[in-house]
């Protein structure tokens, strides 16, 4: 069913509508601050009017930039899509990223991600899931004891230590697929101290590792849980040092509650057997613009081939048409061809293998791919090298 909706950005004069509608869509306790409804730089939000000029849905570009291989890809991160009841179910939401991928192609966006609270109405918009944030819990107790390394130095943060945080935070991102860059005007404030505490590890006076934690306000029972925002290190012997200062925390807070980063330093240290899930939270993908998408991020130096396919994209549609991916040398480019592929691909699939969460022979089976008889679809697995990408904040 079309939407008869004007959907446009939002004024100063419409946010108390949106902050309304957004506490009756995500059930908001406490209420959010004054604040939070003001205009922040660093996105964009768009709002549905009826034919009577109410607000009936509202949704957020967030203006960040995702690690690719080294290479920053400029990001559209959707957040904040709500529609009213009484008129779900009638298109709105397209009509809402419809123009809000629009928006983001015309700011210079290459990529989007989101966090669903539900699939559906996001993959016939073009998204797909492309990995899970997970949340875990392990006993304080069960996490491991090491000798103080004599090398390394433990402190607590300051608020000048943040510039140097920042910069290990992108040293252990910026080689993999799909982190946040915590750049840009959305985290100008990340200069202040994030939580209860940070603690540091050093060596030689440069940073090695570092963990943020909030202590919460549960008292010191059995229910009591240190939250670990970030625990990142740069060397084995730094990542030994964070999970001795966790484990320093048994007697008073019997809860570790933190994201994983598979396969990171202090990751390595953990008794990964002893974990509980606590919350898993799947996040969707798709392209912006495949031609930015593909120039703009980091590619193996290993990696060189050429494929040429069809692209199917219903909402963005300046990604439909033949295309030939060239990749070589670290770097790639997608190129219109006047040619007729064999190898048909919808912008799921294309999202998927670009986060490298697949390969060409399962989208076959999964319906995102179709070929000529005598095609081999496996030379689209090209779009996904690289290694599965990883998101490790919530927005």
């Amino acid at each position: 069913m079309h939407p008869t909706v004007a959907v446009r950005e939002l004024t100063s004069d419409d946010i108390p509508a949106a902050a309304a509608l957004g506490g009756h869509a995500f059930g908001y306790d406490p209420p959010p601050p004054p604040e939070a409804g003001r205009a922040t730089p660093g996105m964009t939000r768009y709002g549905a009017f009826d034919a009577a000029g109410r607000l009936c849905g509202k949704a957020v570009d967030l203006h960040h930039e995702q690690w690719w291989s080294g290479q920053a890809v400029t990001a559209a991160d959707v957040a904040g899509v709500a529609v009213a009841p009484e008129a779900r179910g009638r298109g709105v939401a397209r009509a809402l990223l419809a123009v809000l991928l629009r928006g983001a192609r015309e700011r210079g966006a290459a990529v989007s991600a989101l966090f669903p609270t539900v699939s559906g109405p996001y993959r016939a918009c073009g998204w797909e899931v492309a990995g899970t944030l997970r949340t875990v819990d392990l006993a304080t107790a069960d996490l491991p004891r090491h000798r103080p390394a004599p090398h390394l130095t433990l402190r607590a943060a300051a608020a000048e230590d943040m510039p140097a945080v920042v910069d290990l935070y992108e040293r252990v991102a910026r080689h993999r697929q799909g982190m946040l860059t915590r750049r840009g005007e959305l985290f100008d404030d990340f200069d202040d101290l994030p939580s209860d505490g940070v603690t540091l590890v050093e060596h030689d006076g440069n940073l090695v590792g570092y963990a943020s934690w909030d202590r919460g306000r549960r008292g010191y029972g059995p229910d009591s849980v240190l939250t670990v925002f970030d625990a990142l290190a740069t060397t084995p012997e730094a990542a030994r040092e964070i999970v001795g200062v966790l484990a320093s925390w048994r007697s008073v807070a019997p809860t570790l509650r933190l994201r994983l980063l598979d396969g990171d330093a202090v990751t390595a240290q953990l008794p990964l057997e002893a974990l509980r899930e606590h919350r898993q939270q799947p996040w969707m993908h798709r392209p912006v613009d495949v031609i930015r998408a593909v120039r703009q991020r980091g590619w193996p130096s290993y990696a060189r081939g050429s494929v040429e396919f069809t692209l199917h994209d219903h909402l963005a549609d300046w990604n439909t048409g033949a295309w030939q991916l060239d990749v070589a040398d670290g770097a790639a480019e997608l190129r219109r061809t006047t040619g007729e592929p064999a190898l048909h691909l919808s912008v799921r699939g294309f999202a998927q293998l670009y986060a490298g969460t697949t390969t060409a022979e399962s989208l076959v089976q999964a319906g995102q791919l179709r070929h000529d008889t005598d095609a081999d679809p496996r030379a689209l697995d090209l779009l996904a090298v690289g290694g599965p990408a990883r998101l490790h904040d919530y927005f």
